[in-house]
């Protein structure tokens, strides 16, 4: 008997210790969805596509974080899948610990971002951390992470500048025609915006973007 009330003495003094585990788990899920998935490529890619257009407020800021949204968990699904089979339900069985369940979690994360990371990247971040001599697979979150996102900043900074090009050669285009006709005081964005709104929605931008961005992780 004496046993088993310092068991269930010491379960009860871990409670605040899960409950606070779990509470700053749960507090750093928004980080770990903006920083660990695809959000960062899919949002940085709309939003130069926007700017590319030249509608400064359209589509909202509201729309296309929502439409980055639906196109990172399109992505994540696969990886998501696998945490909740690997991890979430064996802890709501009680079959891991919180411990296991987190080590369990992040390993599907890491083989996703190890799978869009450069080595270089990692090995600079190692460096950064004074970290020597370690795998890529081997690296801890701390050098995963950032490497890892700067990846997807320069992924996306690369198709943004592929996307901005047509666009640029219409600006450029519509310039000259005002020129040769001697329209100097109207100024080219207001007659080039139609014109790519038009070829924007001819050749079904949006979804050939989000497809293109979906398609382009490994």
């Amino acid at each position: 008997m004496d046993g088993l009330f310092d068991v269930a003495g010491r379960g009860h003094a871990s409670l605040p210790l899960d409950v606070l585990a779990s509470l700053t788990v749960l507090a750093i899920i928004p980080f770990l969805f903006m920083m660990c998935t695809s959000f960062v490529r899919n949002v940085v890619v709309l939003s130069l596509v926007r700017s590319a257009i030249g509608a400064s407020a359209l589509p909202p800021n509201a729309v296309l974080s929502g439409l980055a949204l639906v196109l990172t968990l399109v992505v994540m699904t696969p990886t998501l899948q696998r945490i909740g089979r690997d991890a979430v339900q064996p802890y709501a069985r009680g079959a891991l610990t919180q411990s296991q369940a987190l080590d369990r979690a992040s390993a599907p994360l890491r083989s996703f971002m190890l799978r869009q990371t450069r080595v270089a990247d990692i090995a600079l971040f190692e460096r950064v951390a004074r970290r020597r001599g370690e795998a890529p697979g081997a690296a801890p979150l701390s050098v995963v992470v950032p490497a890892f996102v700067v990846g997807e900043l320069r992924g996306a900074f690369a198709i943004g500048f592929a996307l901005y090009l047509p666009f640029v050669a219409i600006d450029l285009a519509v310039a000259a025609m005002l020129m040769g006709l001697g329209m100097m005081m109207l100024s080219p964005p207001v007659v080039s915006l139609p014109v790519k709104l038009l070829l924007f929605v001819m050749v079904d931008g949006w979804a050939l973007i989000c497809g293109g961005v979906a398609t382009s992780f490994r």
